[in-house]
């Protein structure tokens, strides 16, 4: 039987931000969790269960404004390192957590493609397994899988939106040129 001292207790706050609002849940200990757009495709208790189980985290109201709300208006507003402030805790695989863990070593300004993050990690012929760990990272922006983009230059998908990722990436000053927006306009 499940106790409620078992039960992870997240709060949440929400951030409007110049690409849409975003809901973050945050630990007792004012770690970020997790970060998924308000319209996101999937609903935020689907994705819960899926990553902590069933009924195993409560849901709270956050009182105020966190140190992880202040870091990401901070990033929004310019000051693009802040992010790099915010402690995160992630569920999921040992592979998985390691790809997230070198997604934040890749700077603002910076892209990387799936085959040089697998170089990374020292294992070469794991870009499909890089790309589906980077398309779970539950903590966009912060964990900046926007940064990844195809081997040949095209910016490929974001669990945000192709439009969010442009400007993030344009917001952190990374220029795209005219063939890098034709492949990314493309439906």
């Amino acid at each position: 039987m499940q106790t409620s001292s078992d039960r992870l207790t997240l709060a949440i706050e929400r951030l409007s931000t110049p690409i849409g609002t975003i809901v973050l849940l945050i630990d007792e200990q004012n770690v970020l969790r997790m970060l998924h757009w308000e319209n996101g495709h999937e609903g935020l208790q689907k994705i819960l269960r899926r990553r902590y189980g069933v009924d195993r985290v409560r849901l709270v109201e956050g009182g105020g404004v966190s140190a992880v709300r202040a870091s990401l208006e901070a990033y929004f507003s310019g000051e693009l390192e802040a992010i790099n402030r915010i402690p995160v805790k992630t569920e999921g695989t040992t592979f998985q957590r390691q790809v997230w863990s070198a997604l934040r070593a890749i700077p603002a300004g910076q892209t990387c493609s799936y085959s040089e993050l697998a170089g990374r990690l020292s294992r070469p012929k794991a870009v499909r397994a890089v790309g589906l760990a980077n398309g779970s990272n539950p903590i966009g922006i912060v964990v900046p899988c926007h940064r990844v983009i195809g081997s040949n230059g095209s910016l490929t998908g974001y669990g945000g939106g192709l439009d969010r990722k442009r400007w993030l990436l344009e917001h952190e000053g990374i220029c795209l040129d005219a063939r890098q927006r034709r492949l990314f306009d493309q439906p």
